[in-house]
C-alpha cells in the first residue's frame, strides 16, 4: 500500500475496507490497537474496561472496522446490529477516555503500512464513534 491513493475515495463503496488491507488489514490493525492499548499509561482506564481475555473484543473490533469501512458486515452477521451509545452506556467514558481510545488507534494506524493519507482520513472518521460512545462530561 502506498500514498499513490486518492484520499477522494475514501468512504466510497468498499474503498476504506481495500485500503485497511481487507479483513485481514484490519485484524491486524486492531491486534496492533489493543498492544497499544496495554502499553500506554494514558490508555490504563479503557484498558481496564475491557476483560482480561480480549479475544472477544479483538473479534468485535475487527467485525465492526470491516463493515463500518464498507467491507462485509461482519459483525451483523455473528452479534447481530450495533448501536455504540448502547453498547457502551453501562462504561464511563469522558472526553479523555475518548481521546485516549483515539489515541492507541493513532499509534496502532502509525504502524500499518496504509497510506498516509488513508491513515489521517480513517483517524478523523474514527471520531465519530469514538465520541458516539462517550456518554459523561469532561
Amino acid at each position: 500500500m502506498t500514498d499513490t491513493n486518492s484520499s477522494d475515495a475514501y468512504g466510497v463503496g468498499d474503498a476504506s475496507y481495500q485500503a485497511a488491507g481487507q479483513e485481514a488489514g484490519i485484524r491486524k490493525l486492531v491486534n496492533a490497537f489493543y498492544s497499544v492499548m496495554g502499553d500506554l499509561p494514558e490508555a490504563q482506564k479503557i484498558r481496564e474496561m475491557h476483560p482480561d481475555d480480549l479475544e472477544e473484543s479483538r473479534d468485535k473490533l475487527a467485525r465492526f472496522l470491516c463493515g463500518w469501512l464498507g467491507g462485509p458486515k461482519l459483525y451483523q452477521g455473528k452479534y447481530g446490529t450495533i448501536k455504540i451509545p448502547k453498547a457502551h452506556r453501562h462504561l464511563e467514558i469522558g472526553p479523555a477516555e475518548r481521546d485516549a481510545w483515539l489515541k492507541c488507534m493513532e499509534e496502532a494506524l502509525s504502524q500499518q503500512p496504509y497510506a498516509t493519507a488513508f491513515k489521517q482520513y480513517l483517524l478523523e472518521q474514527l471520531y465519530v464513534p469514538a465520541e458516539g460512545s462517550r456518554n459523561r462530561e469532561g
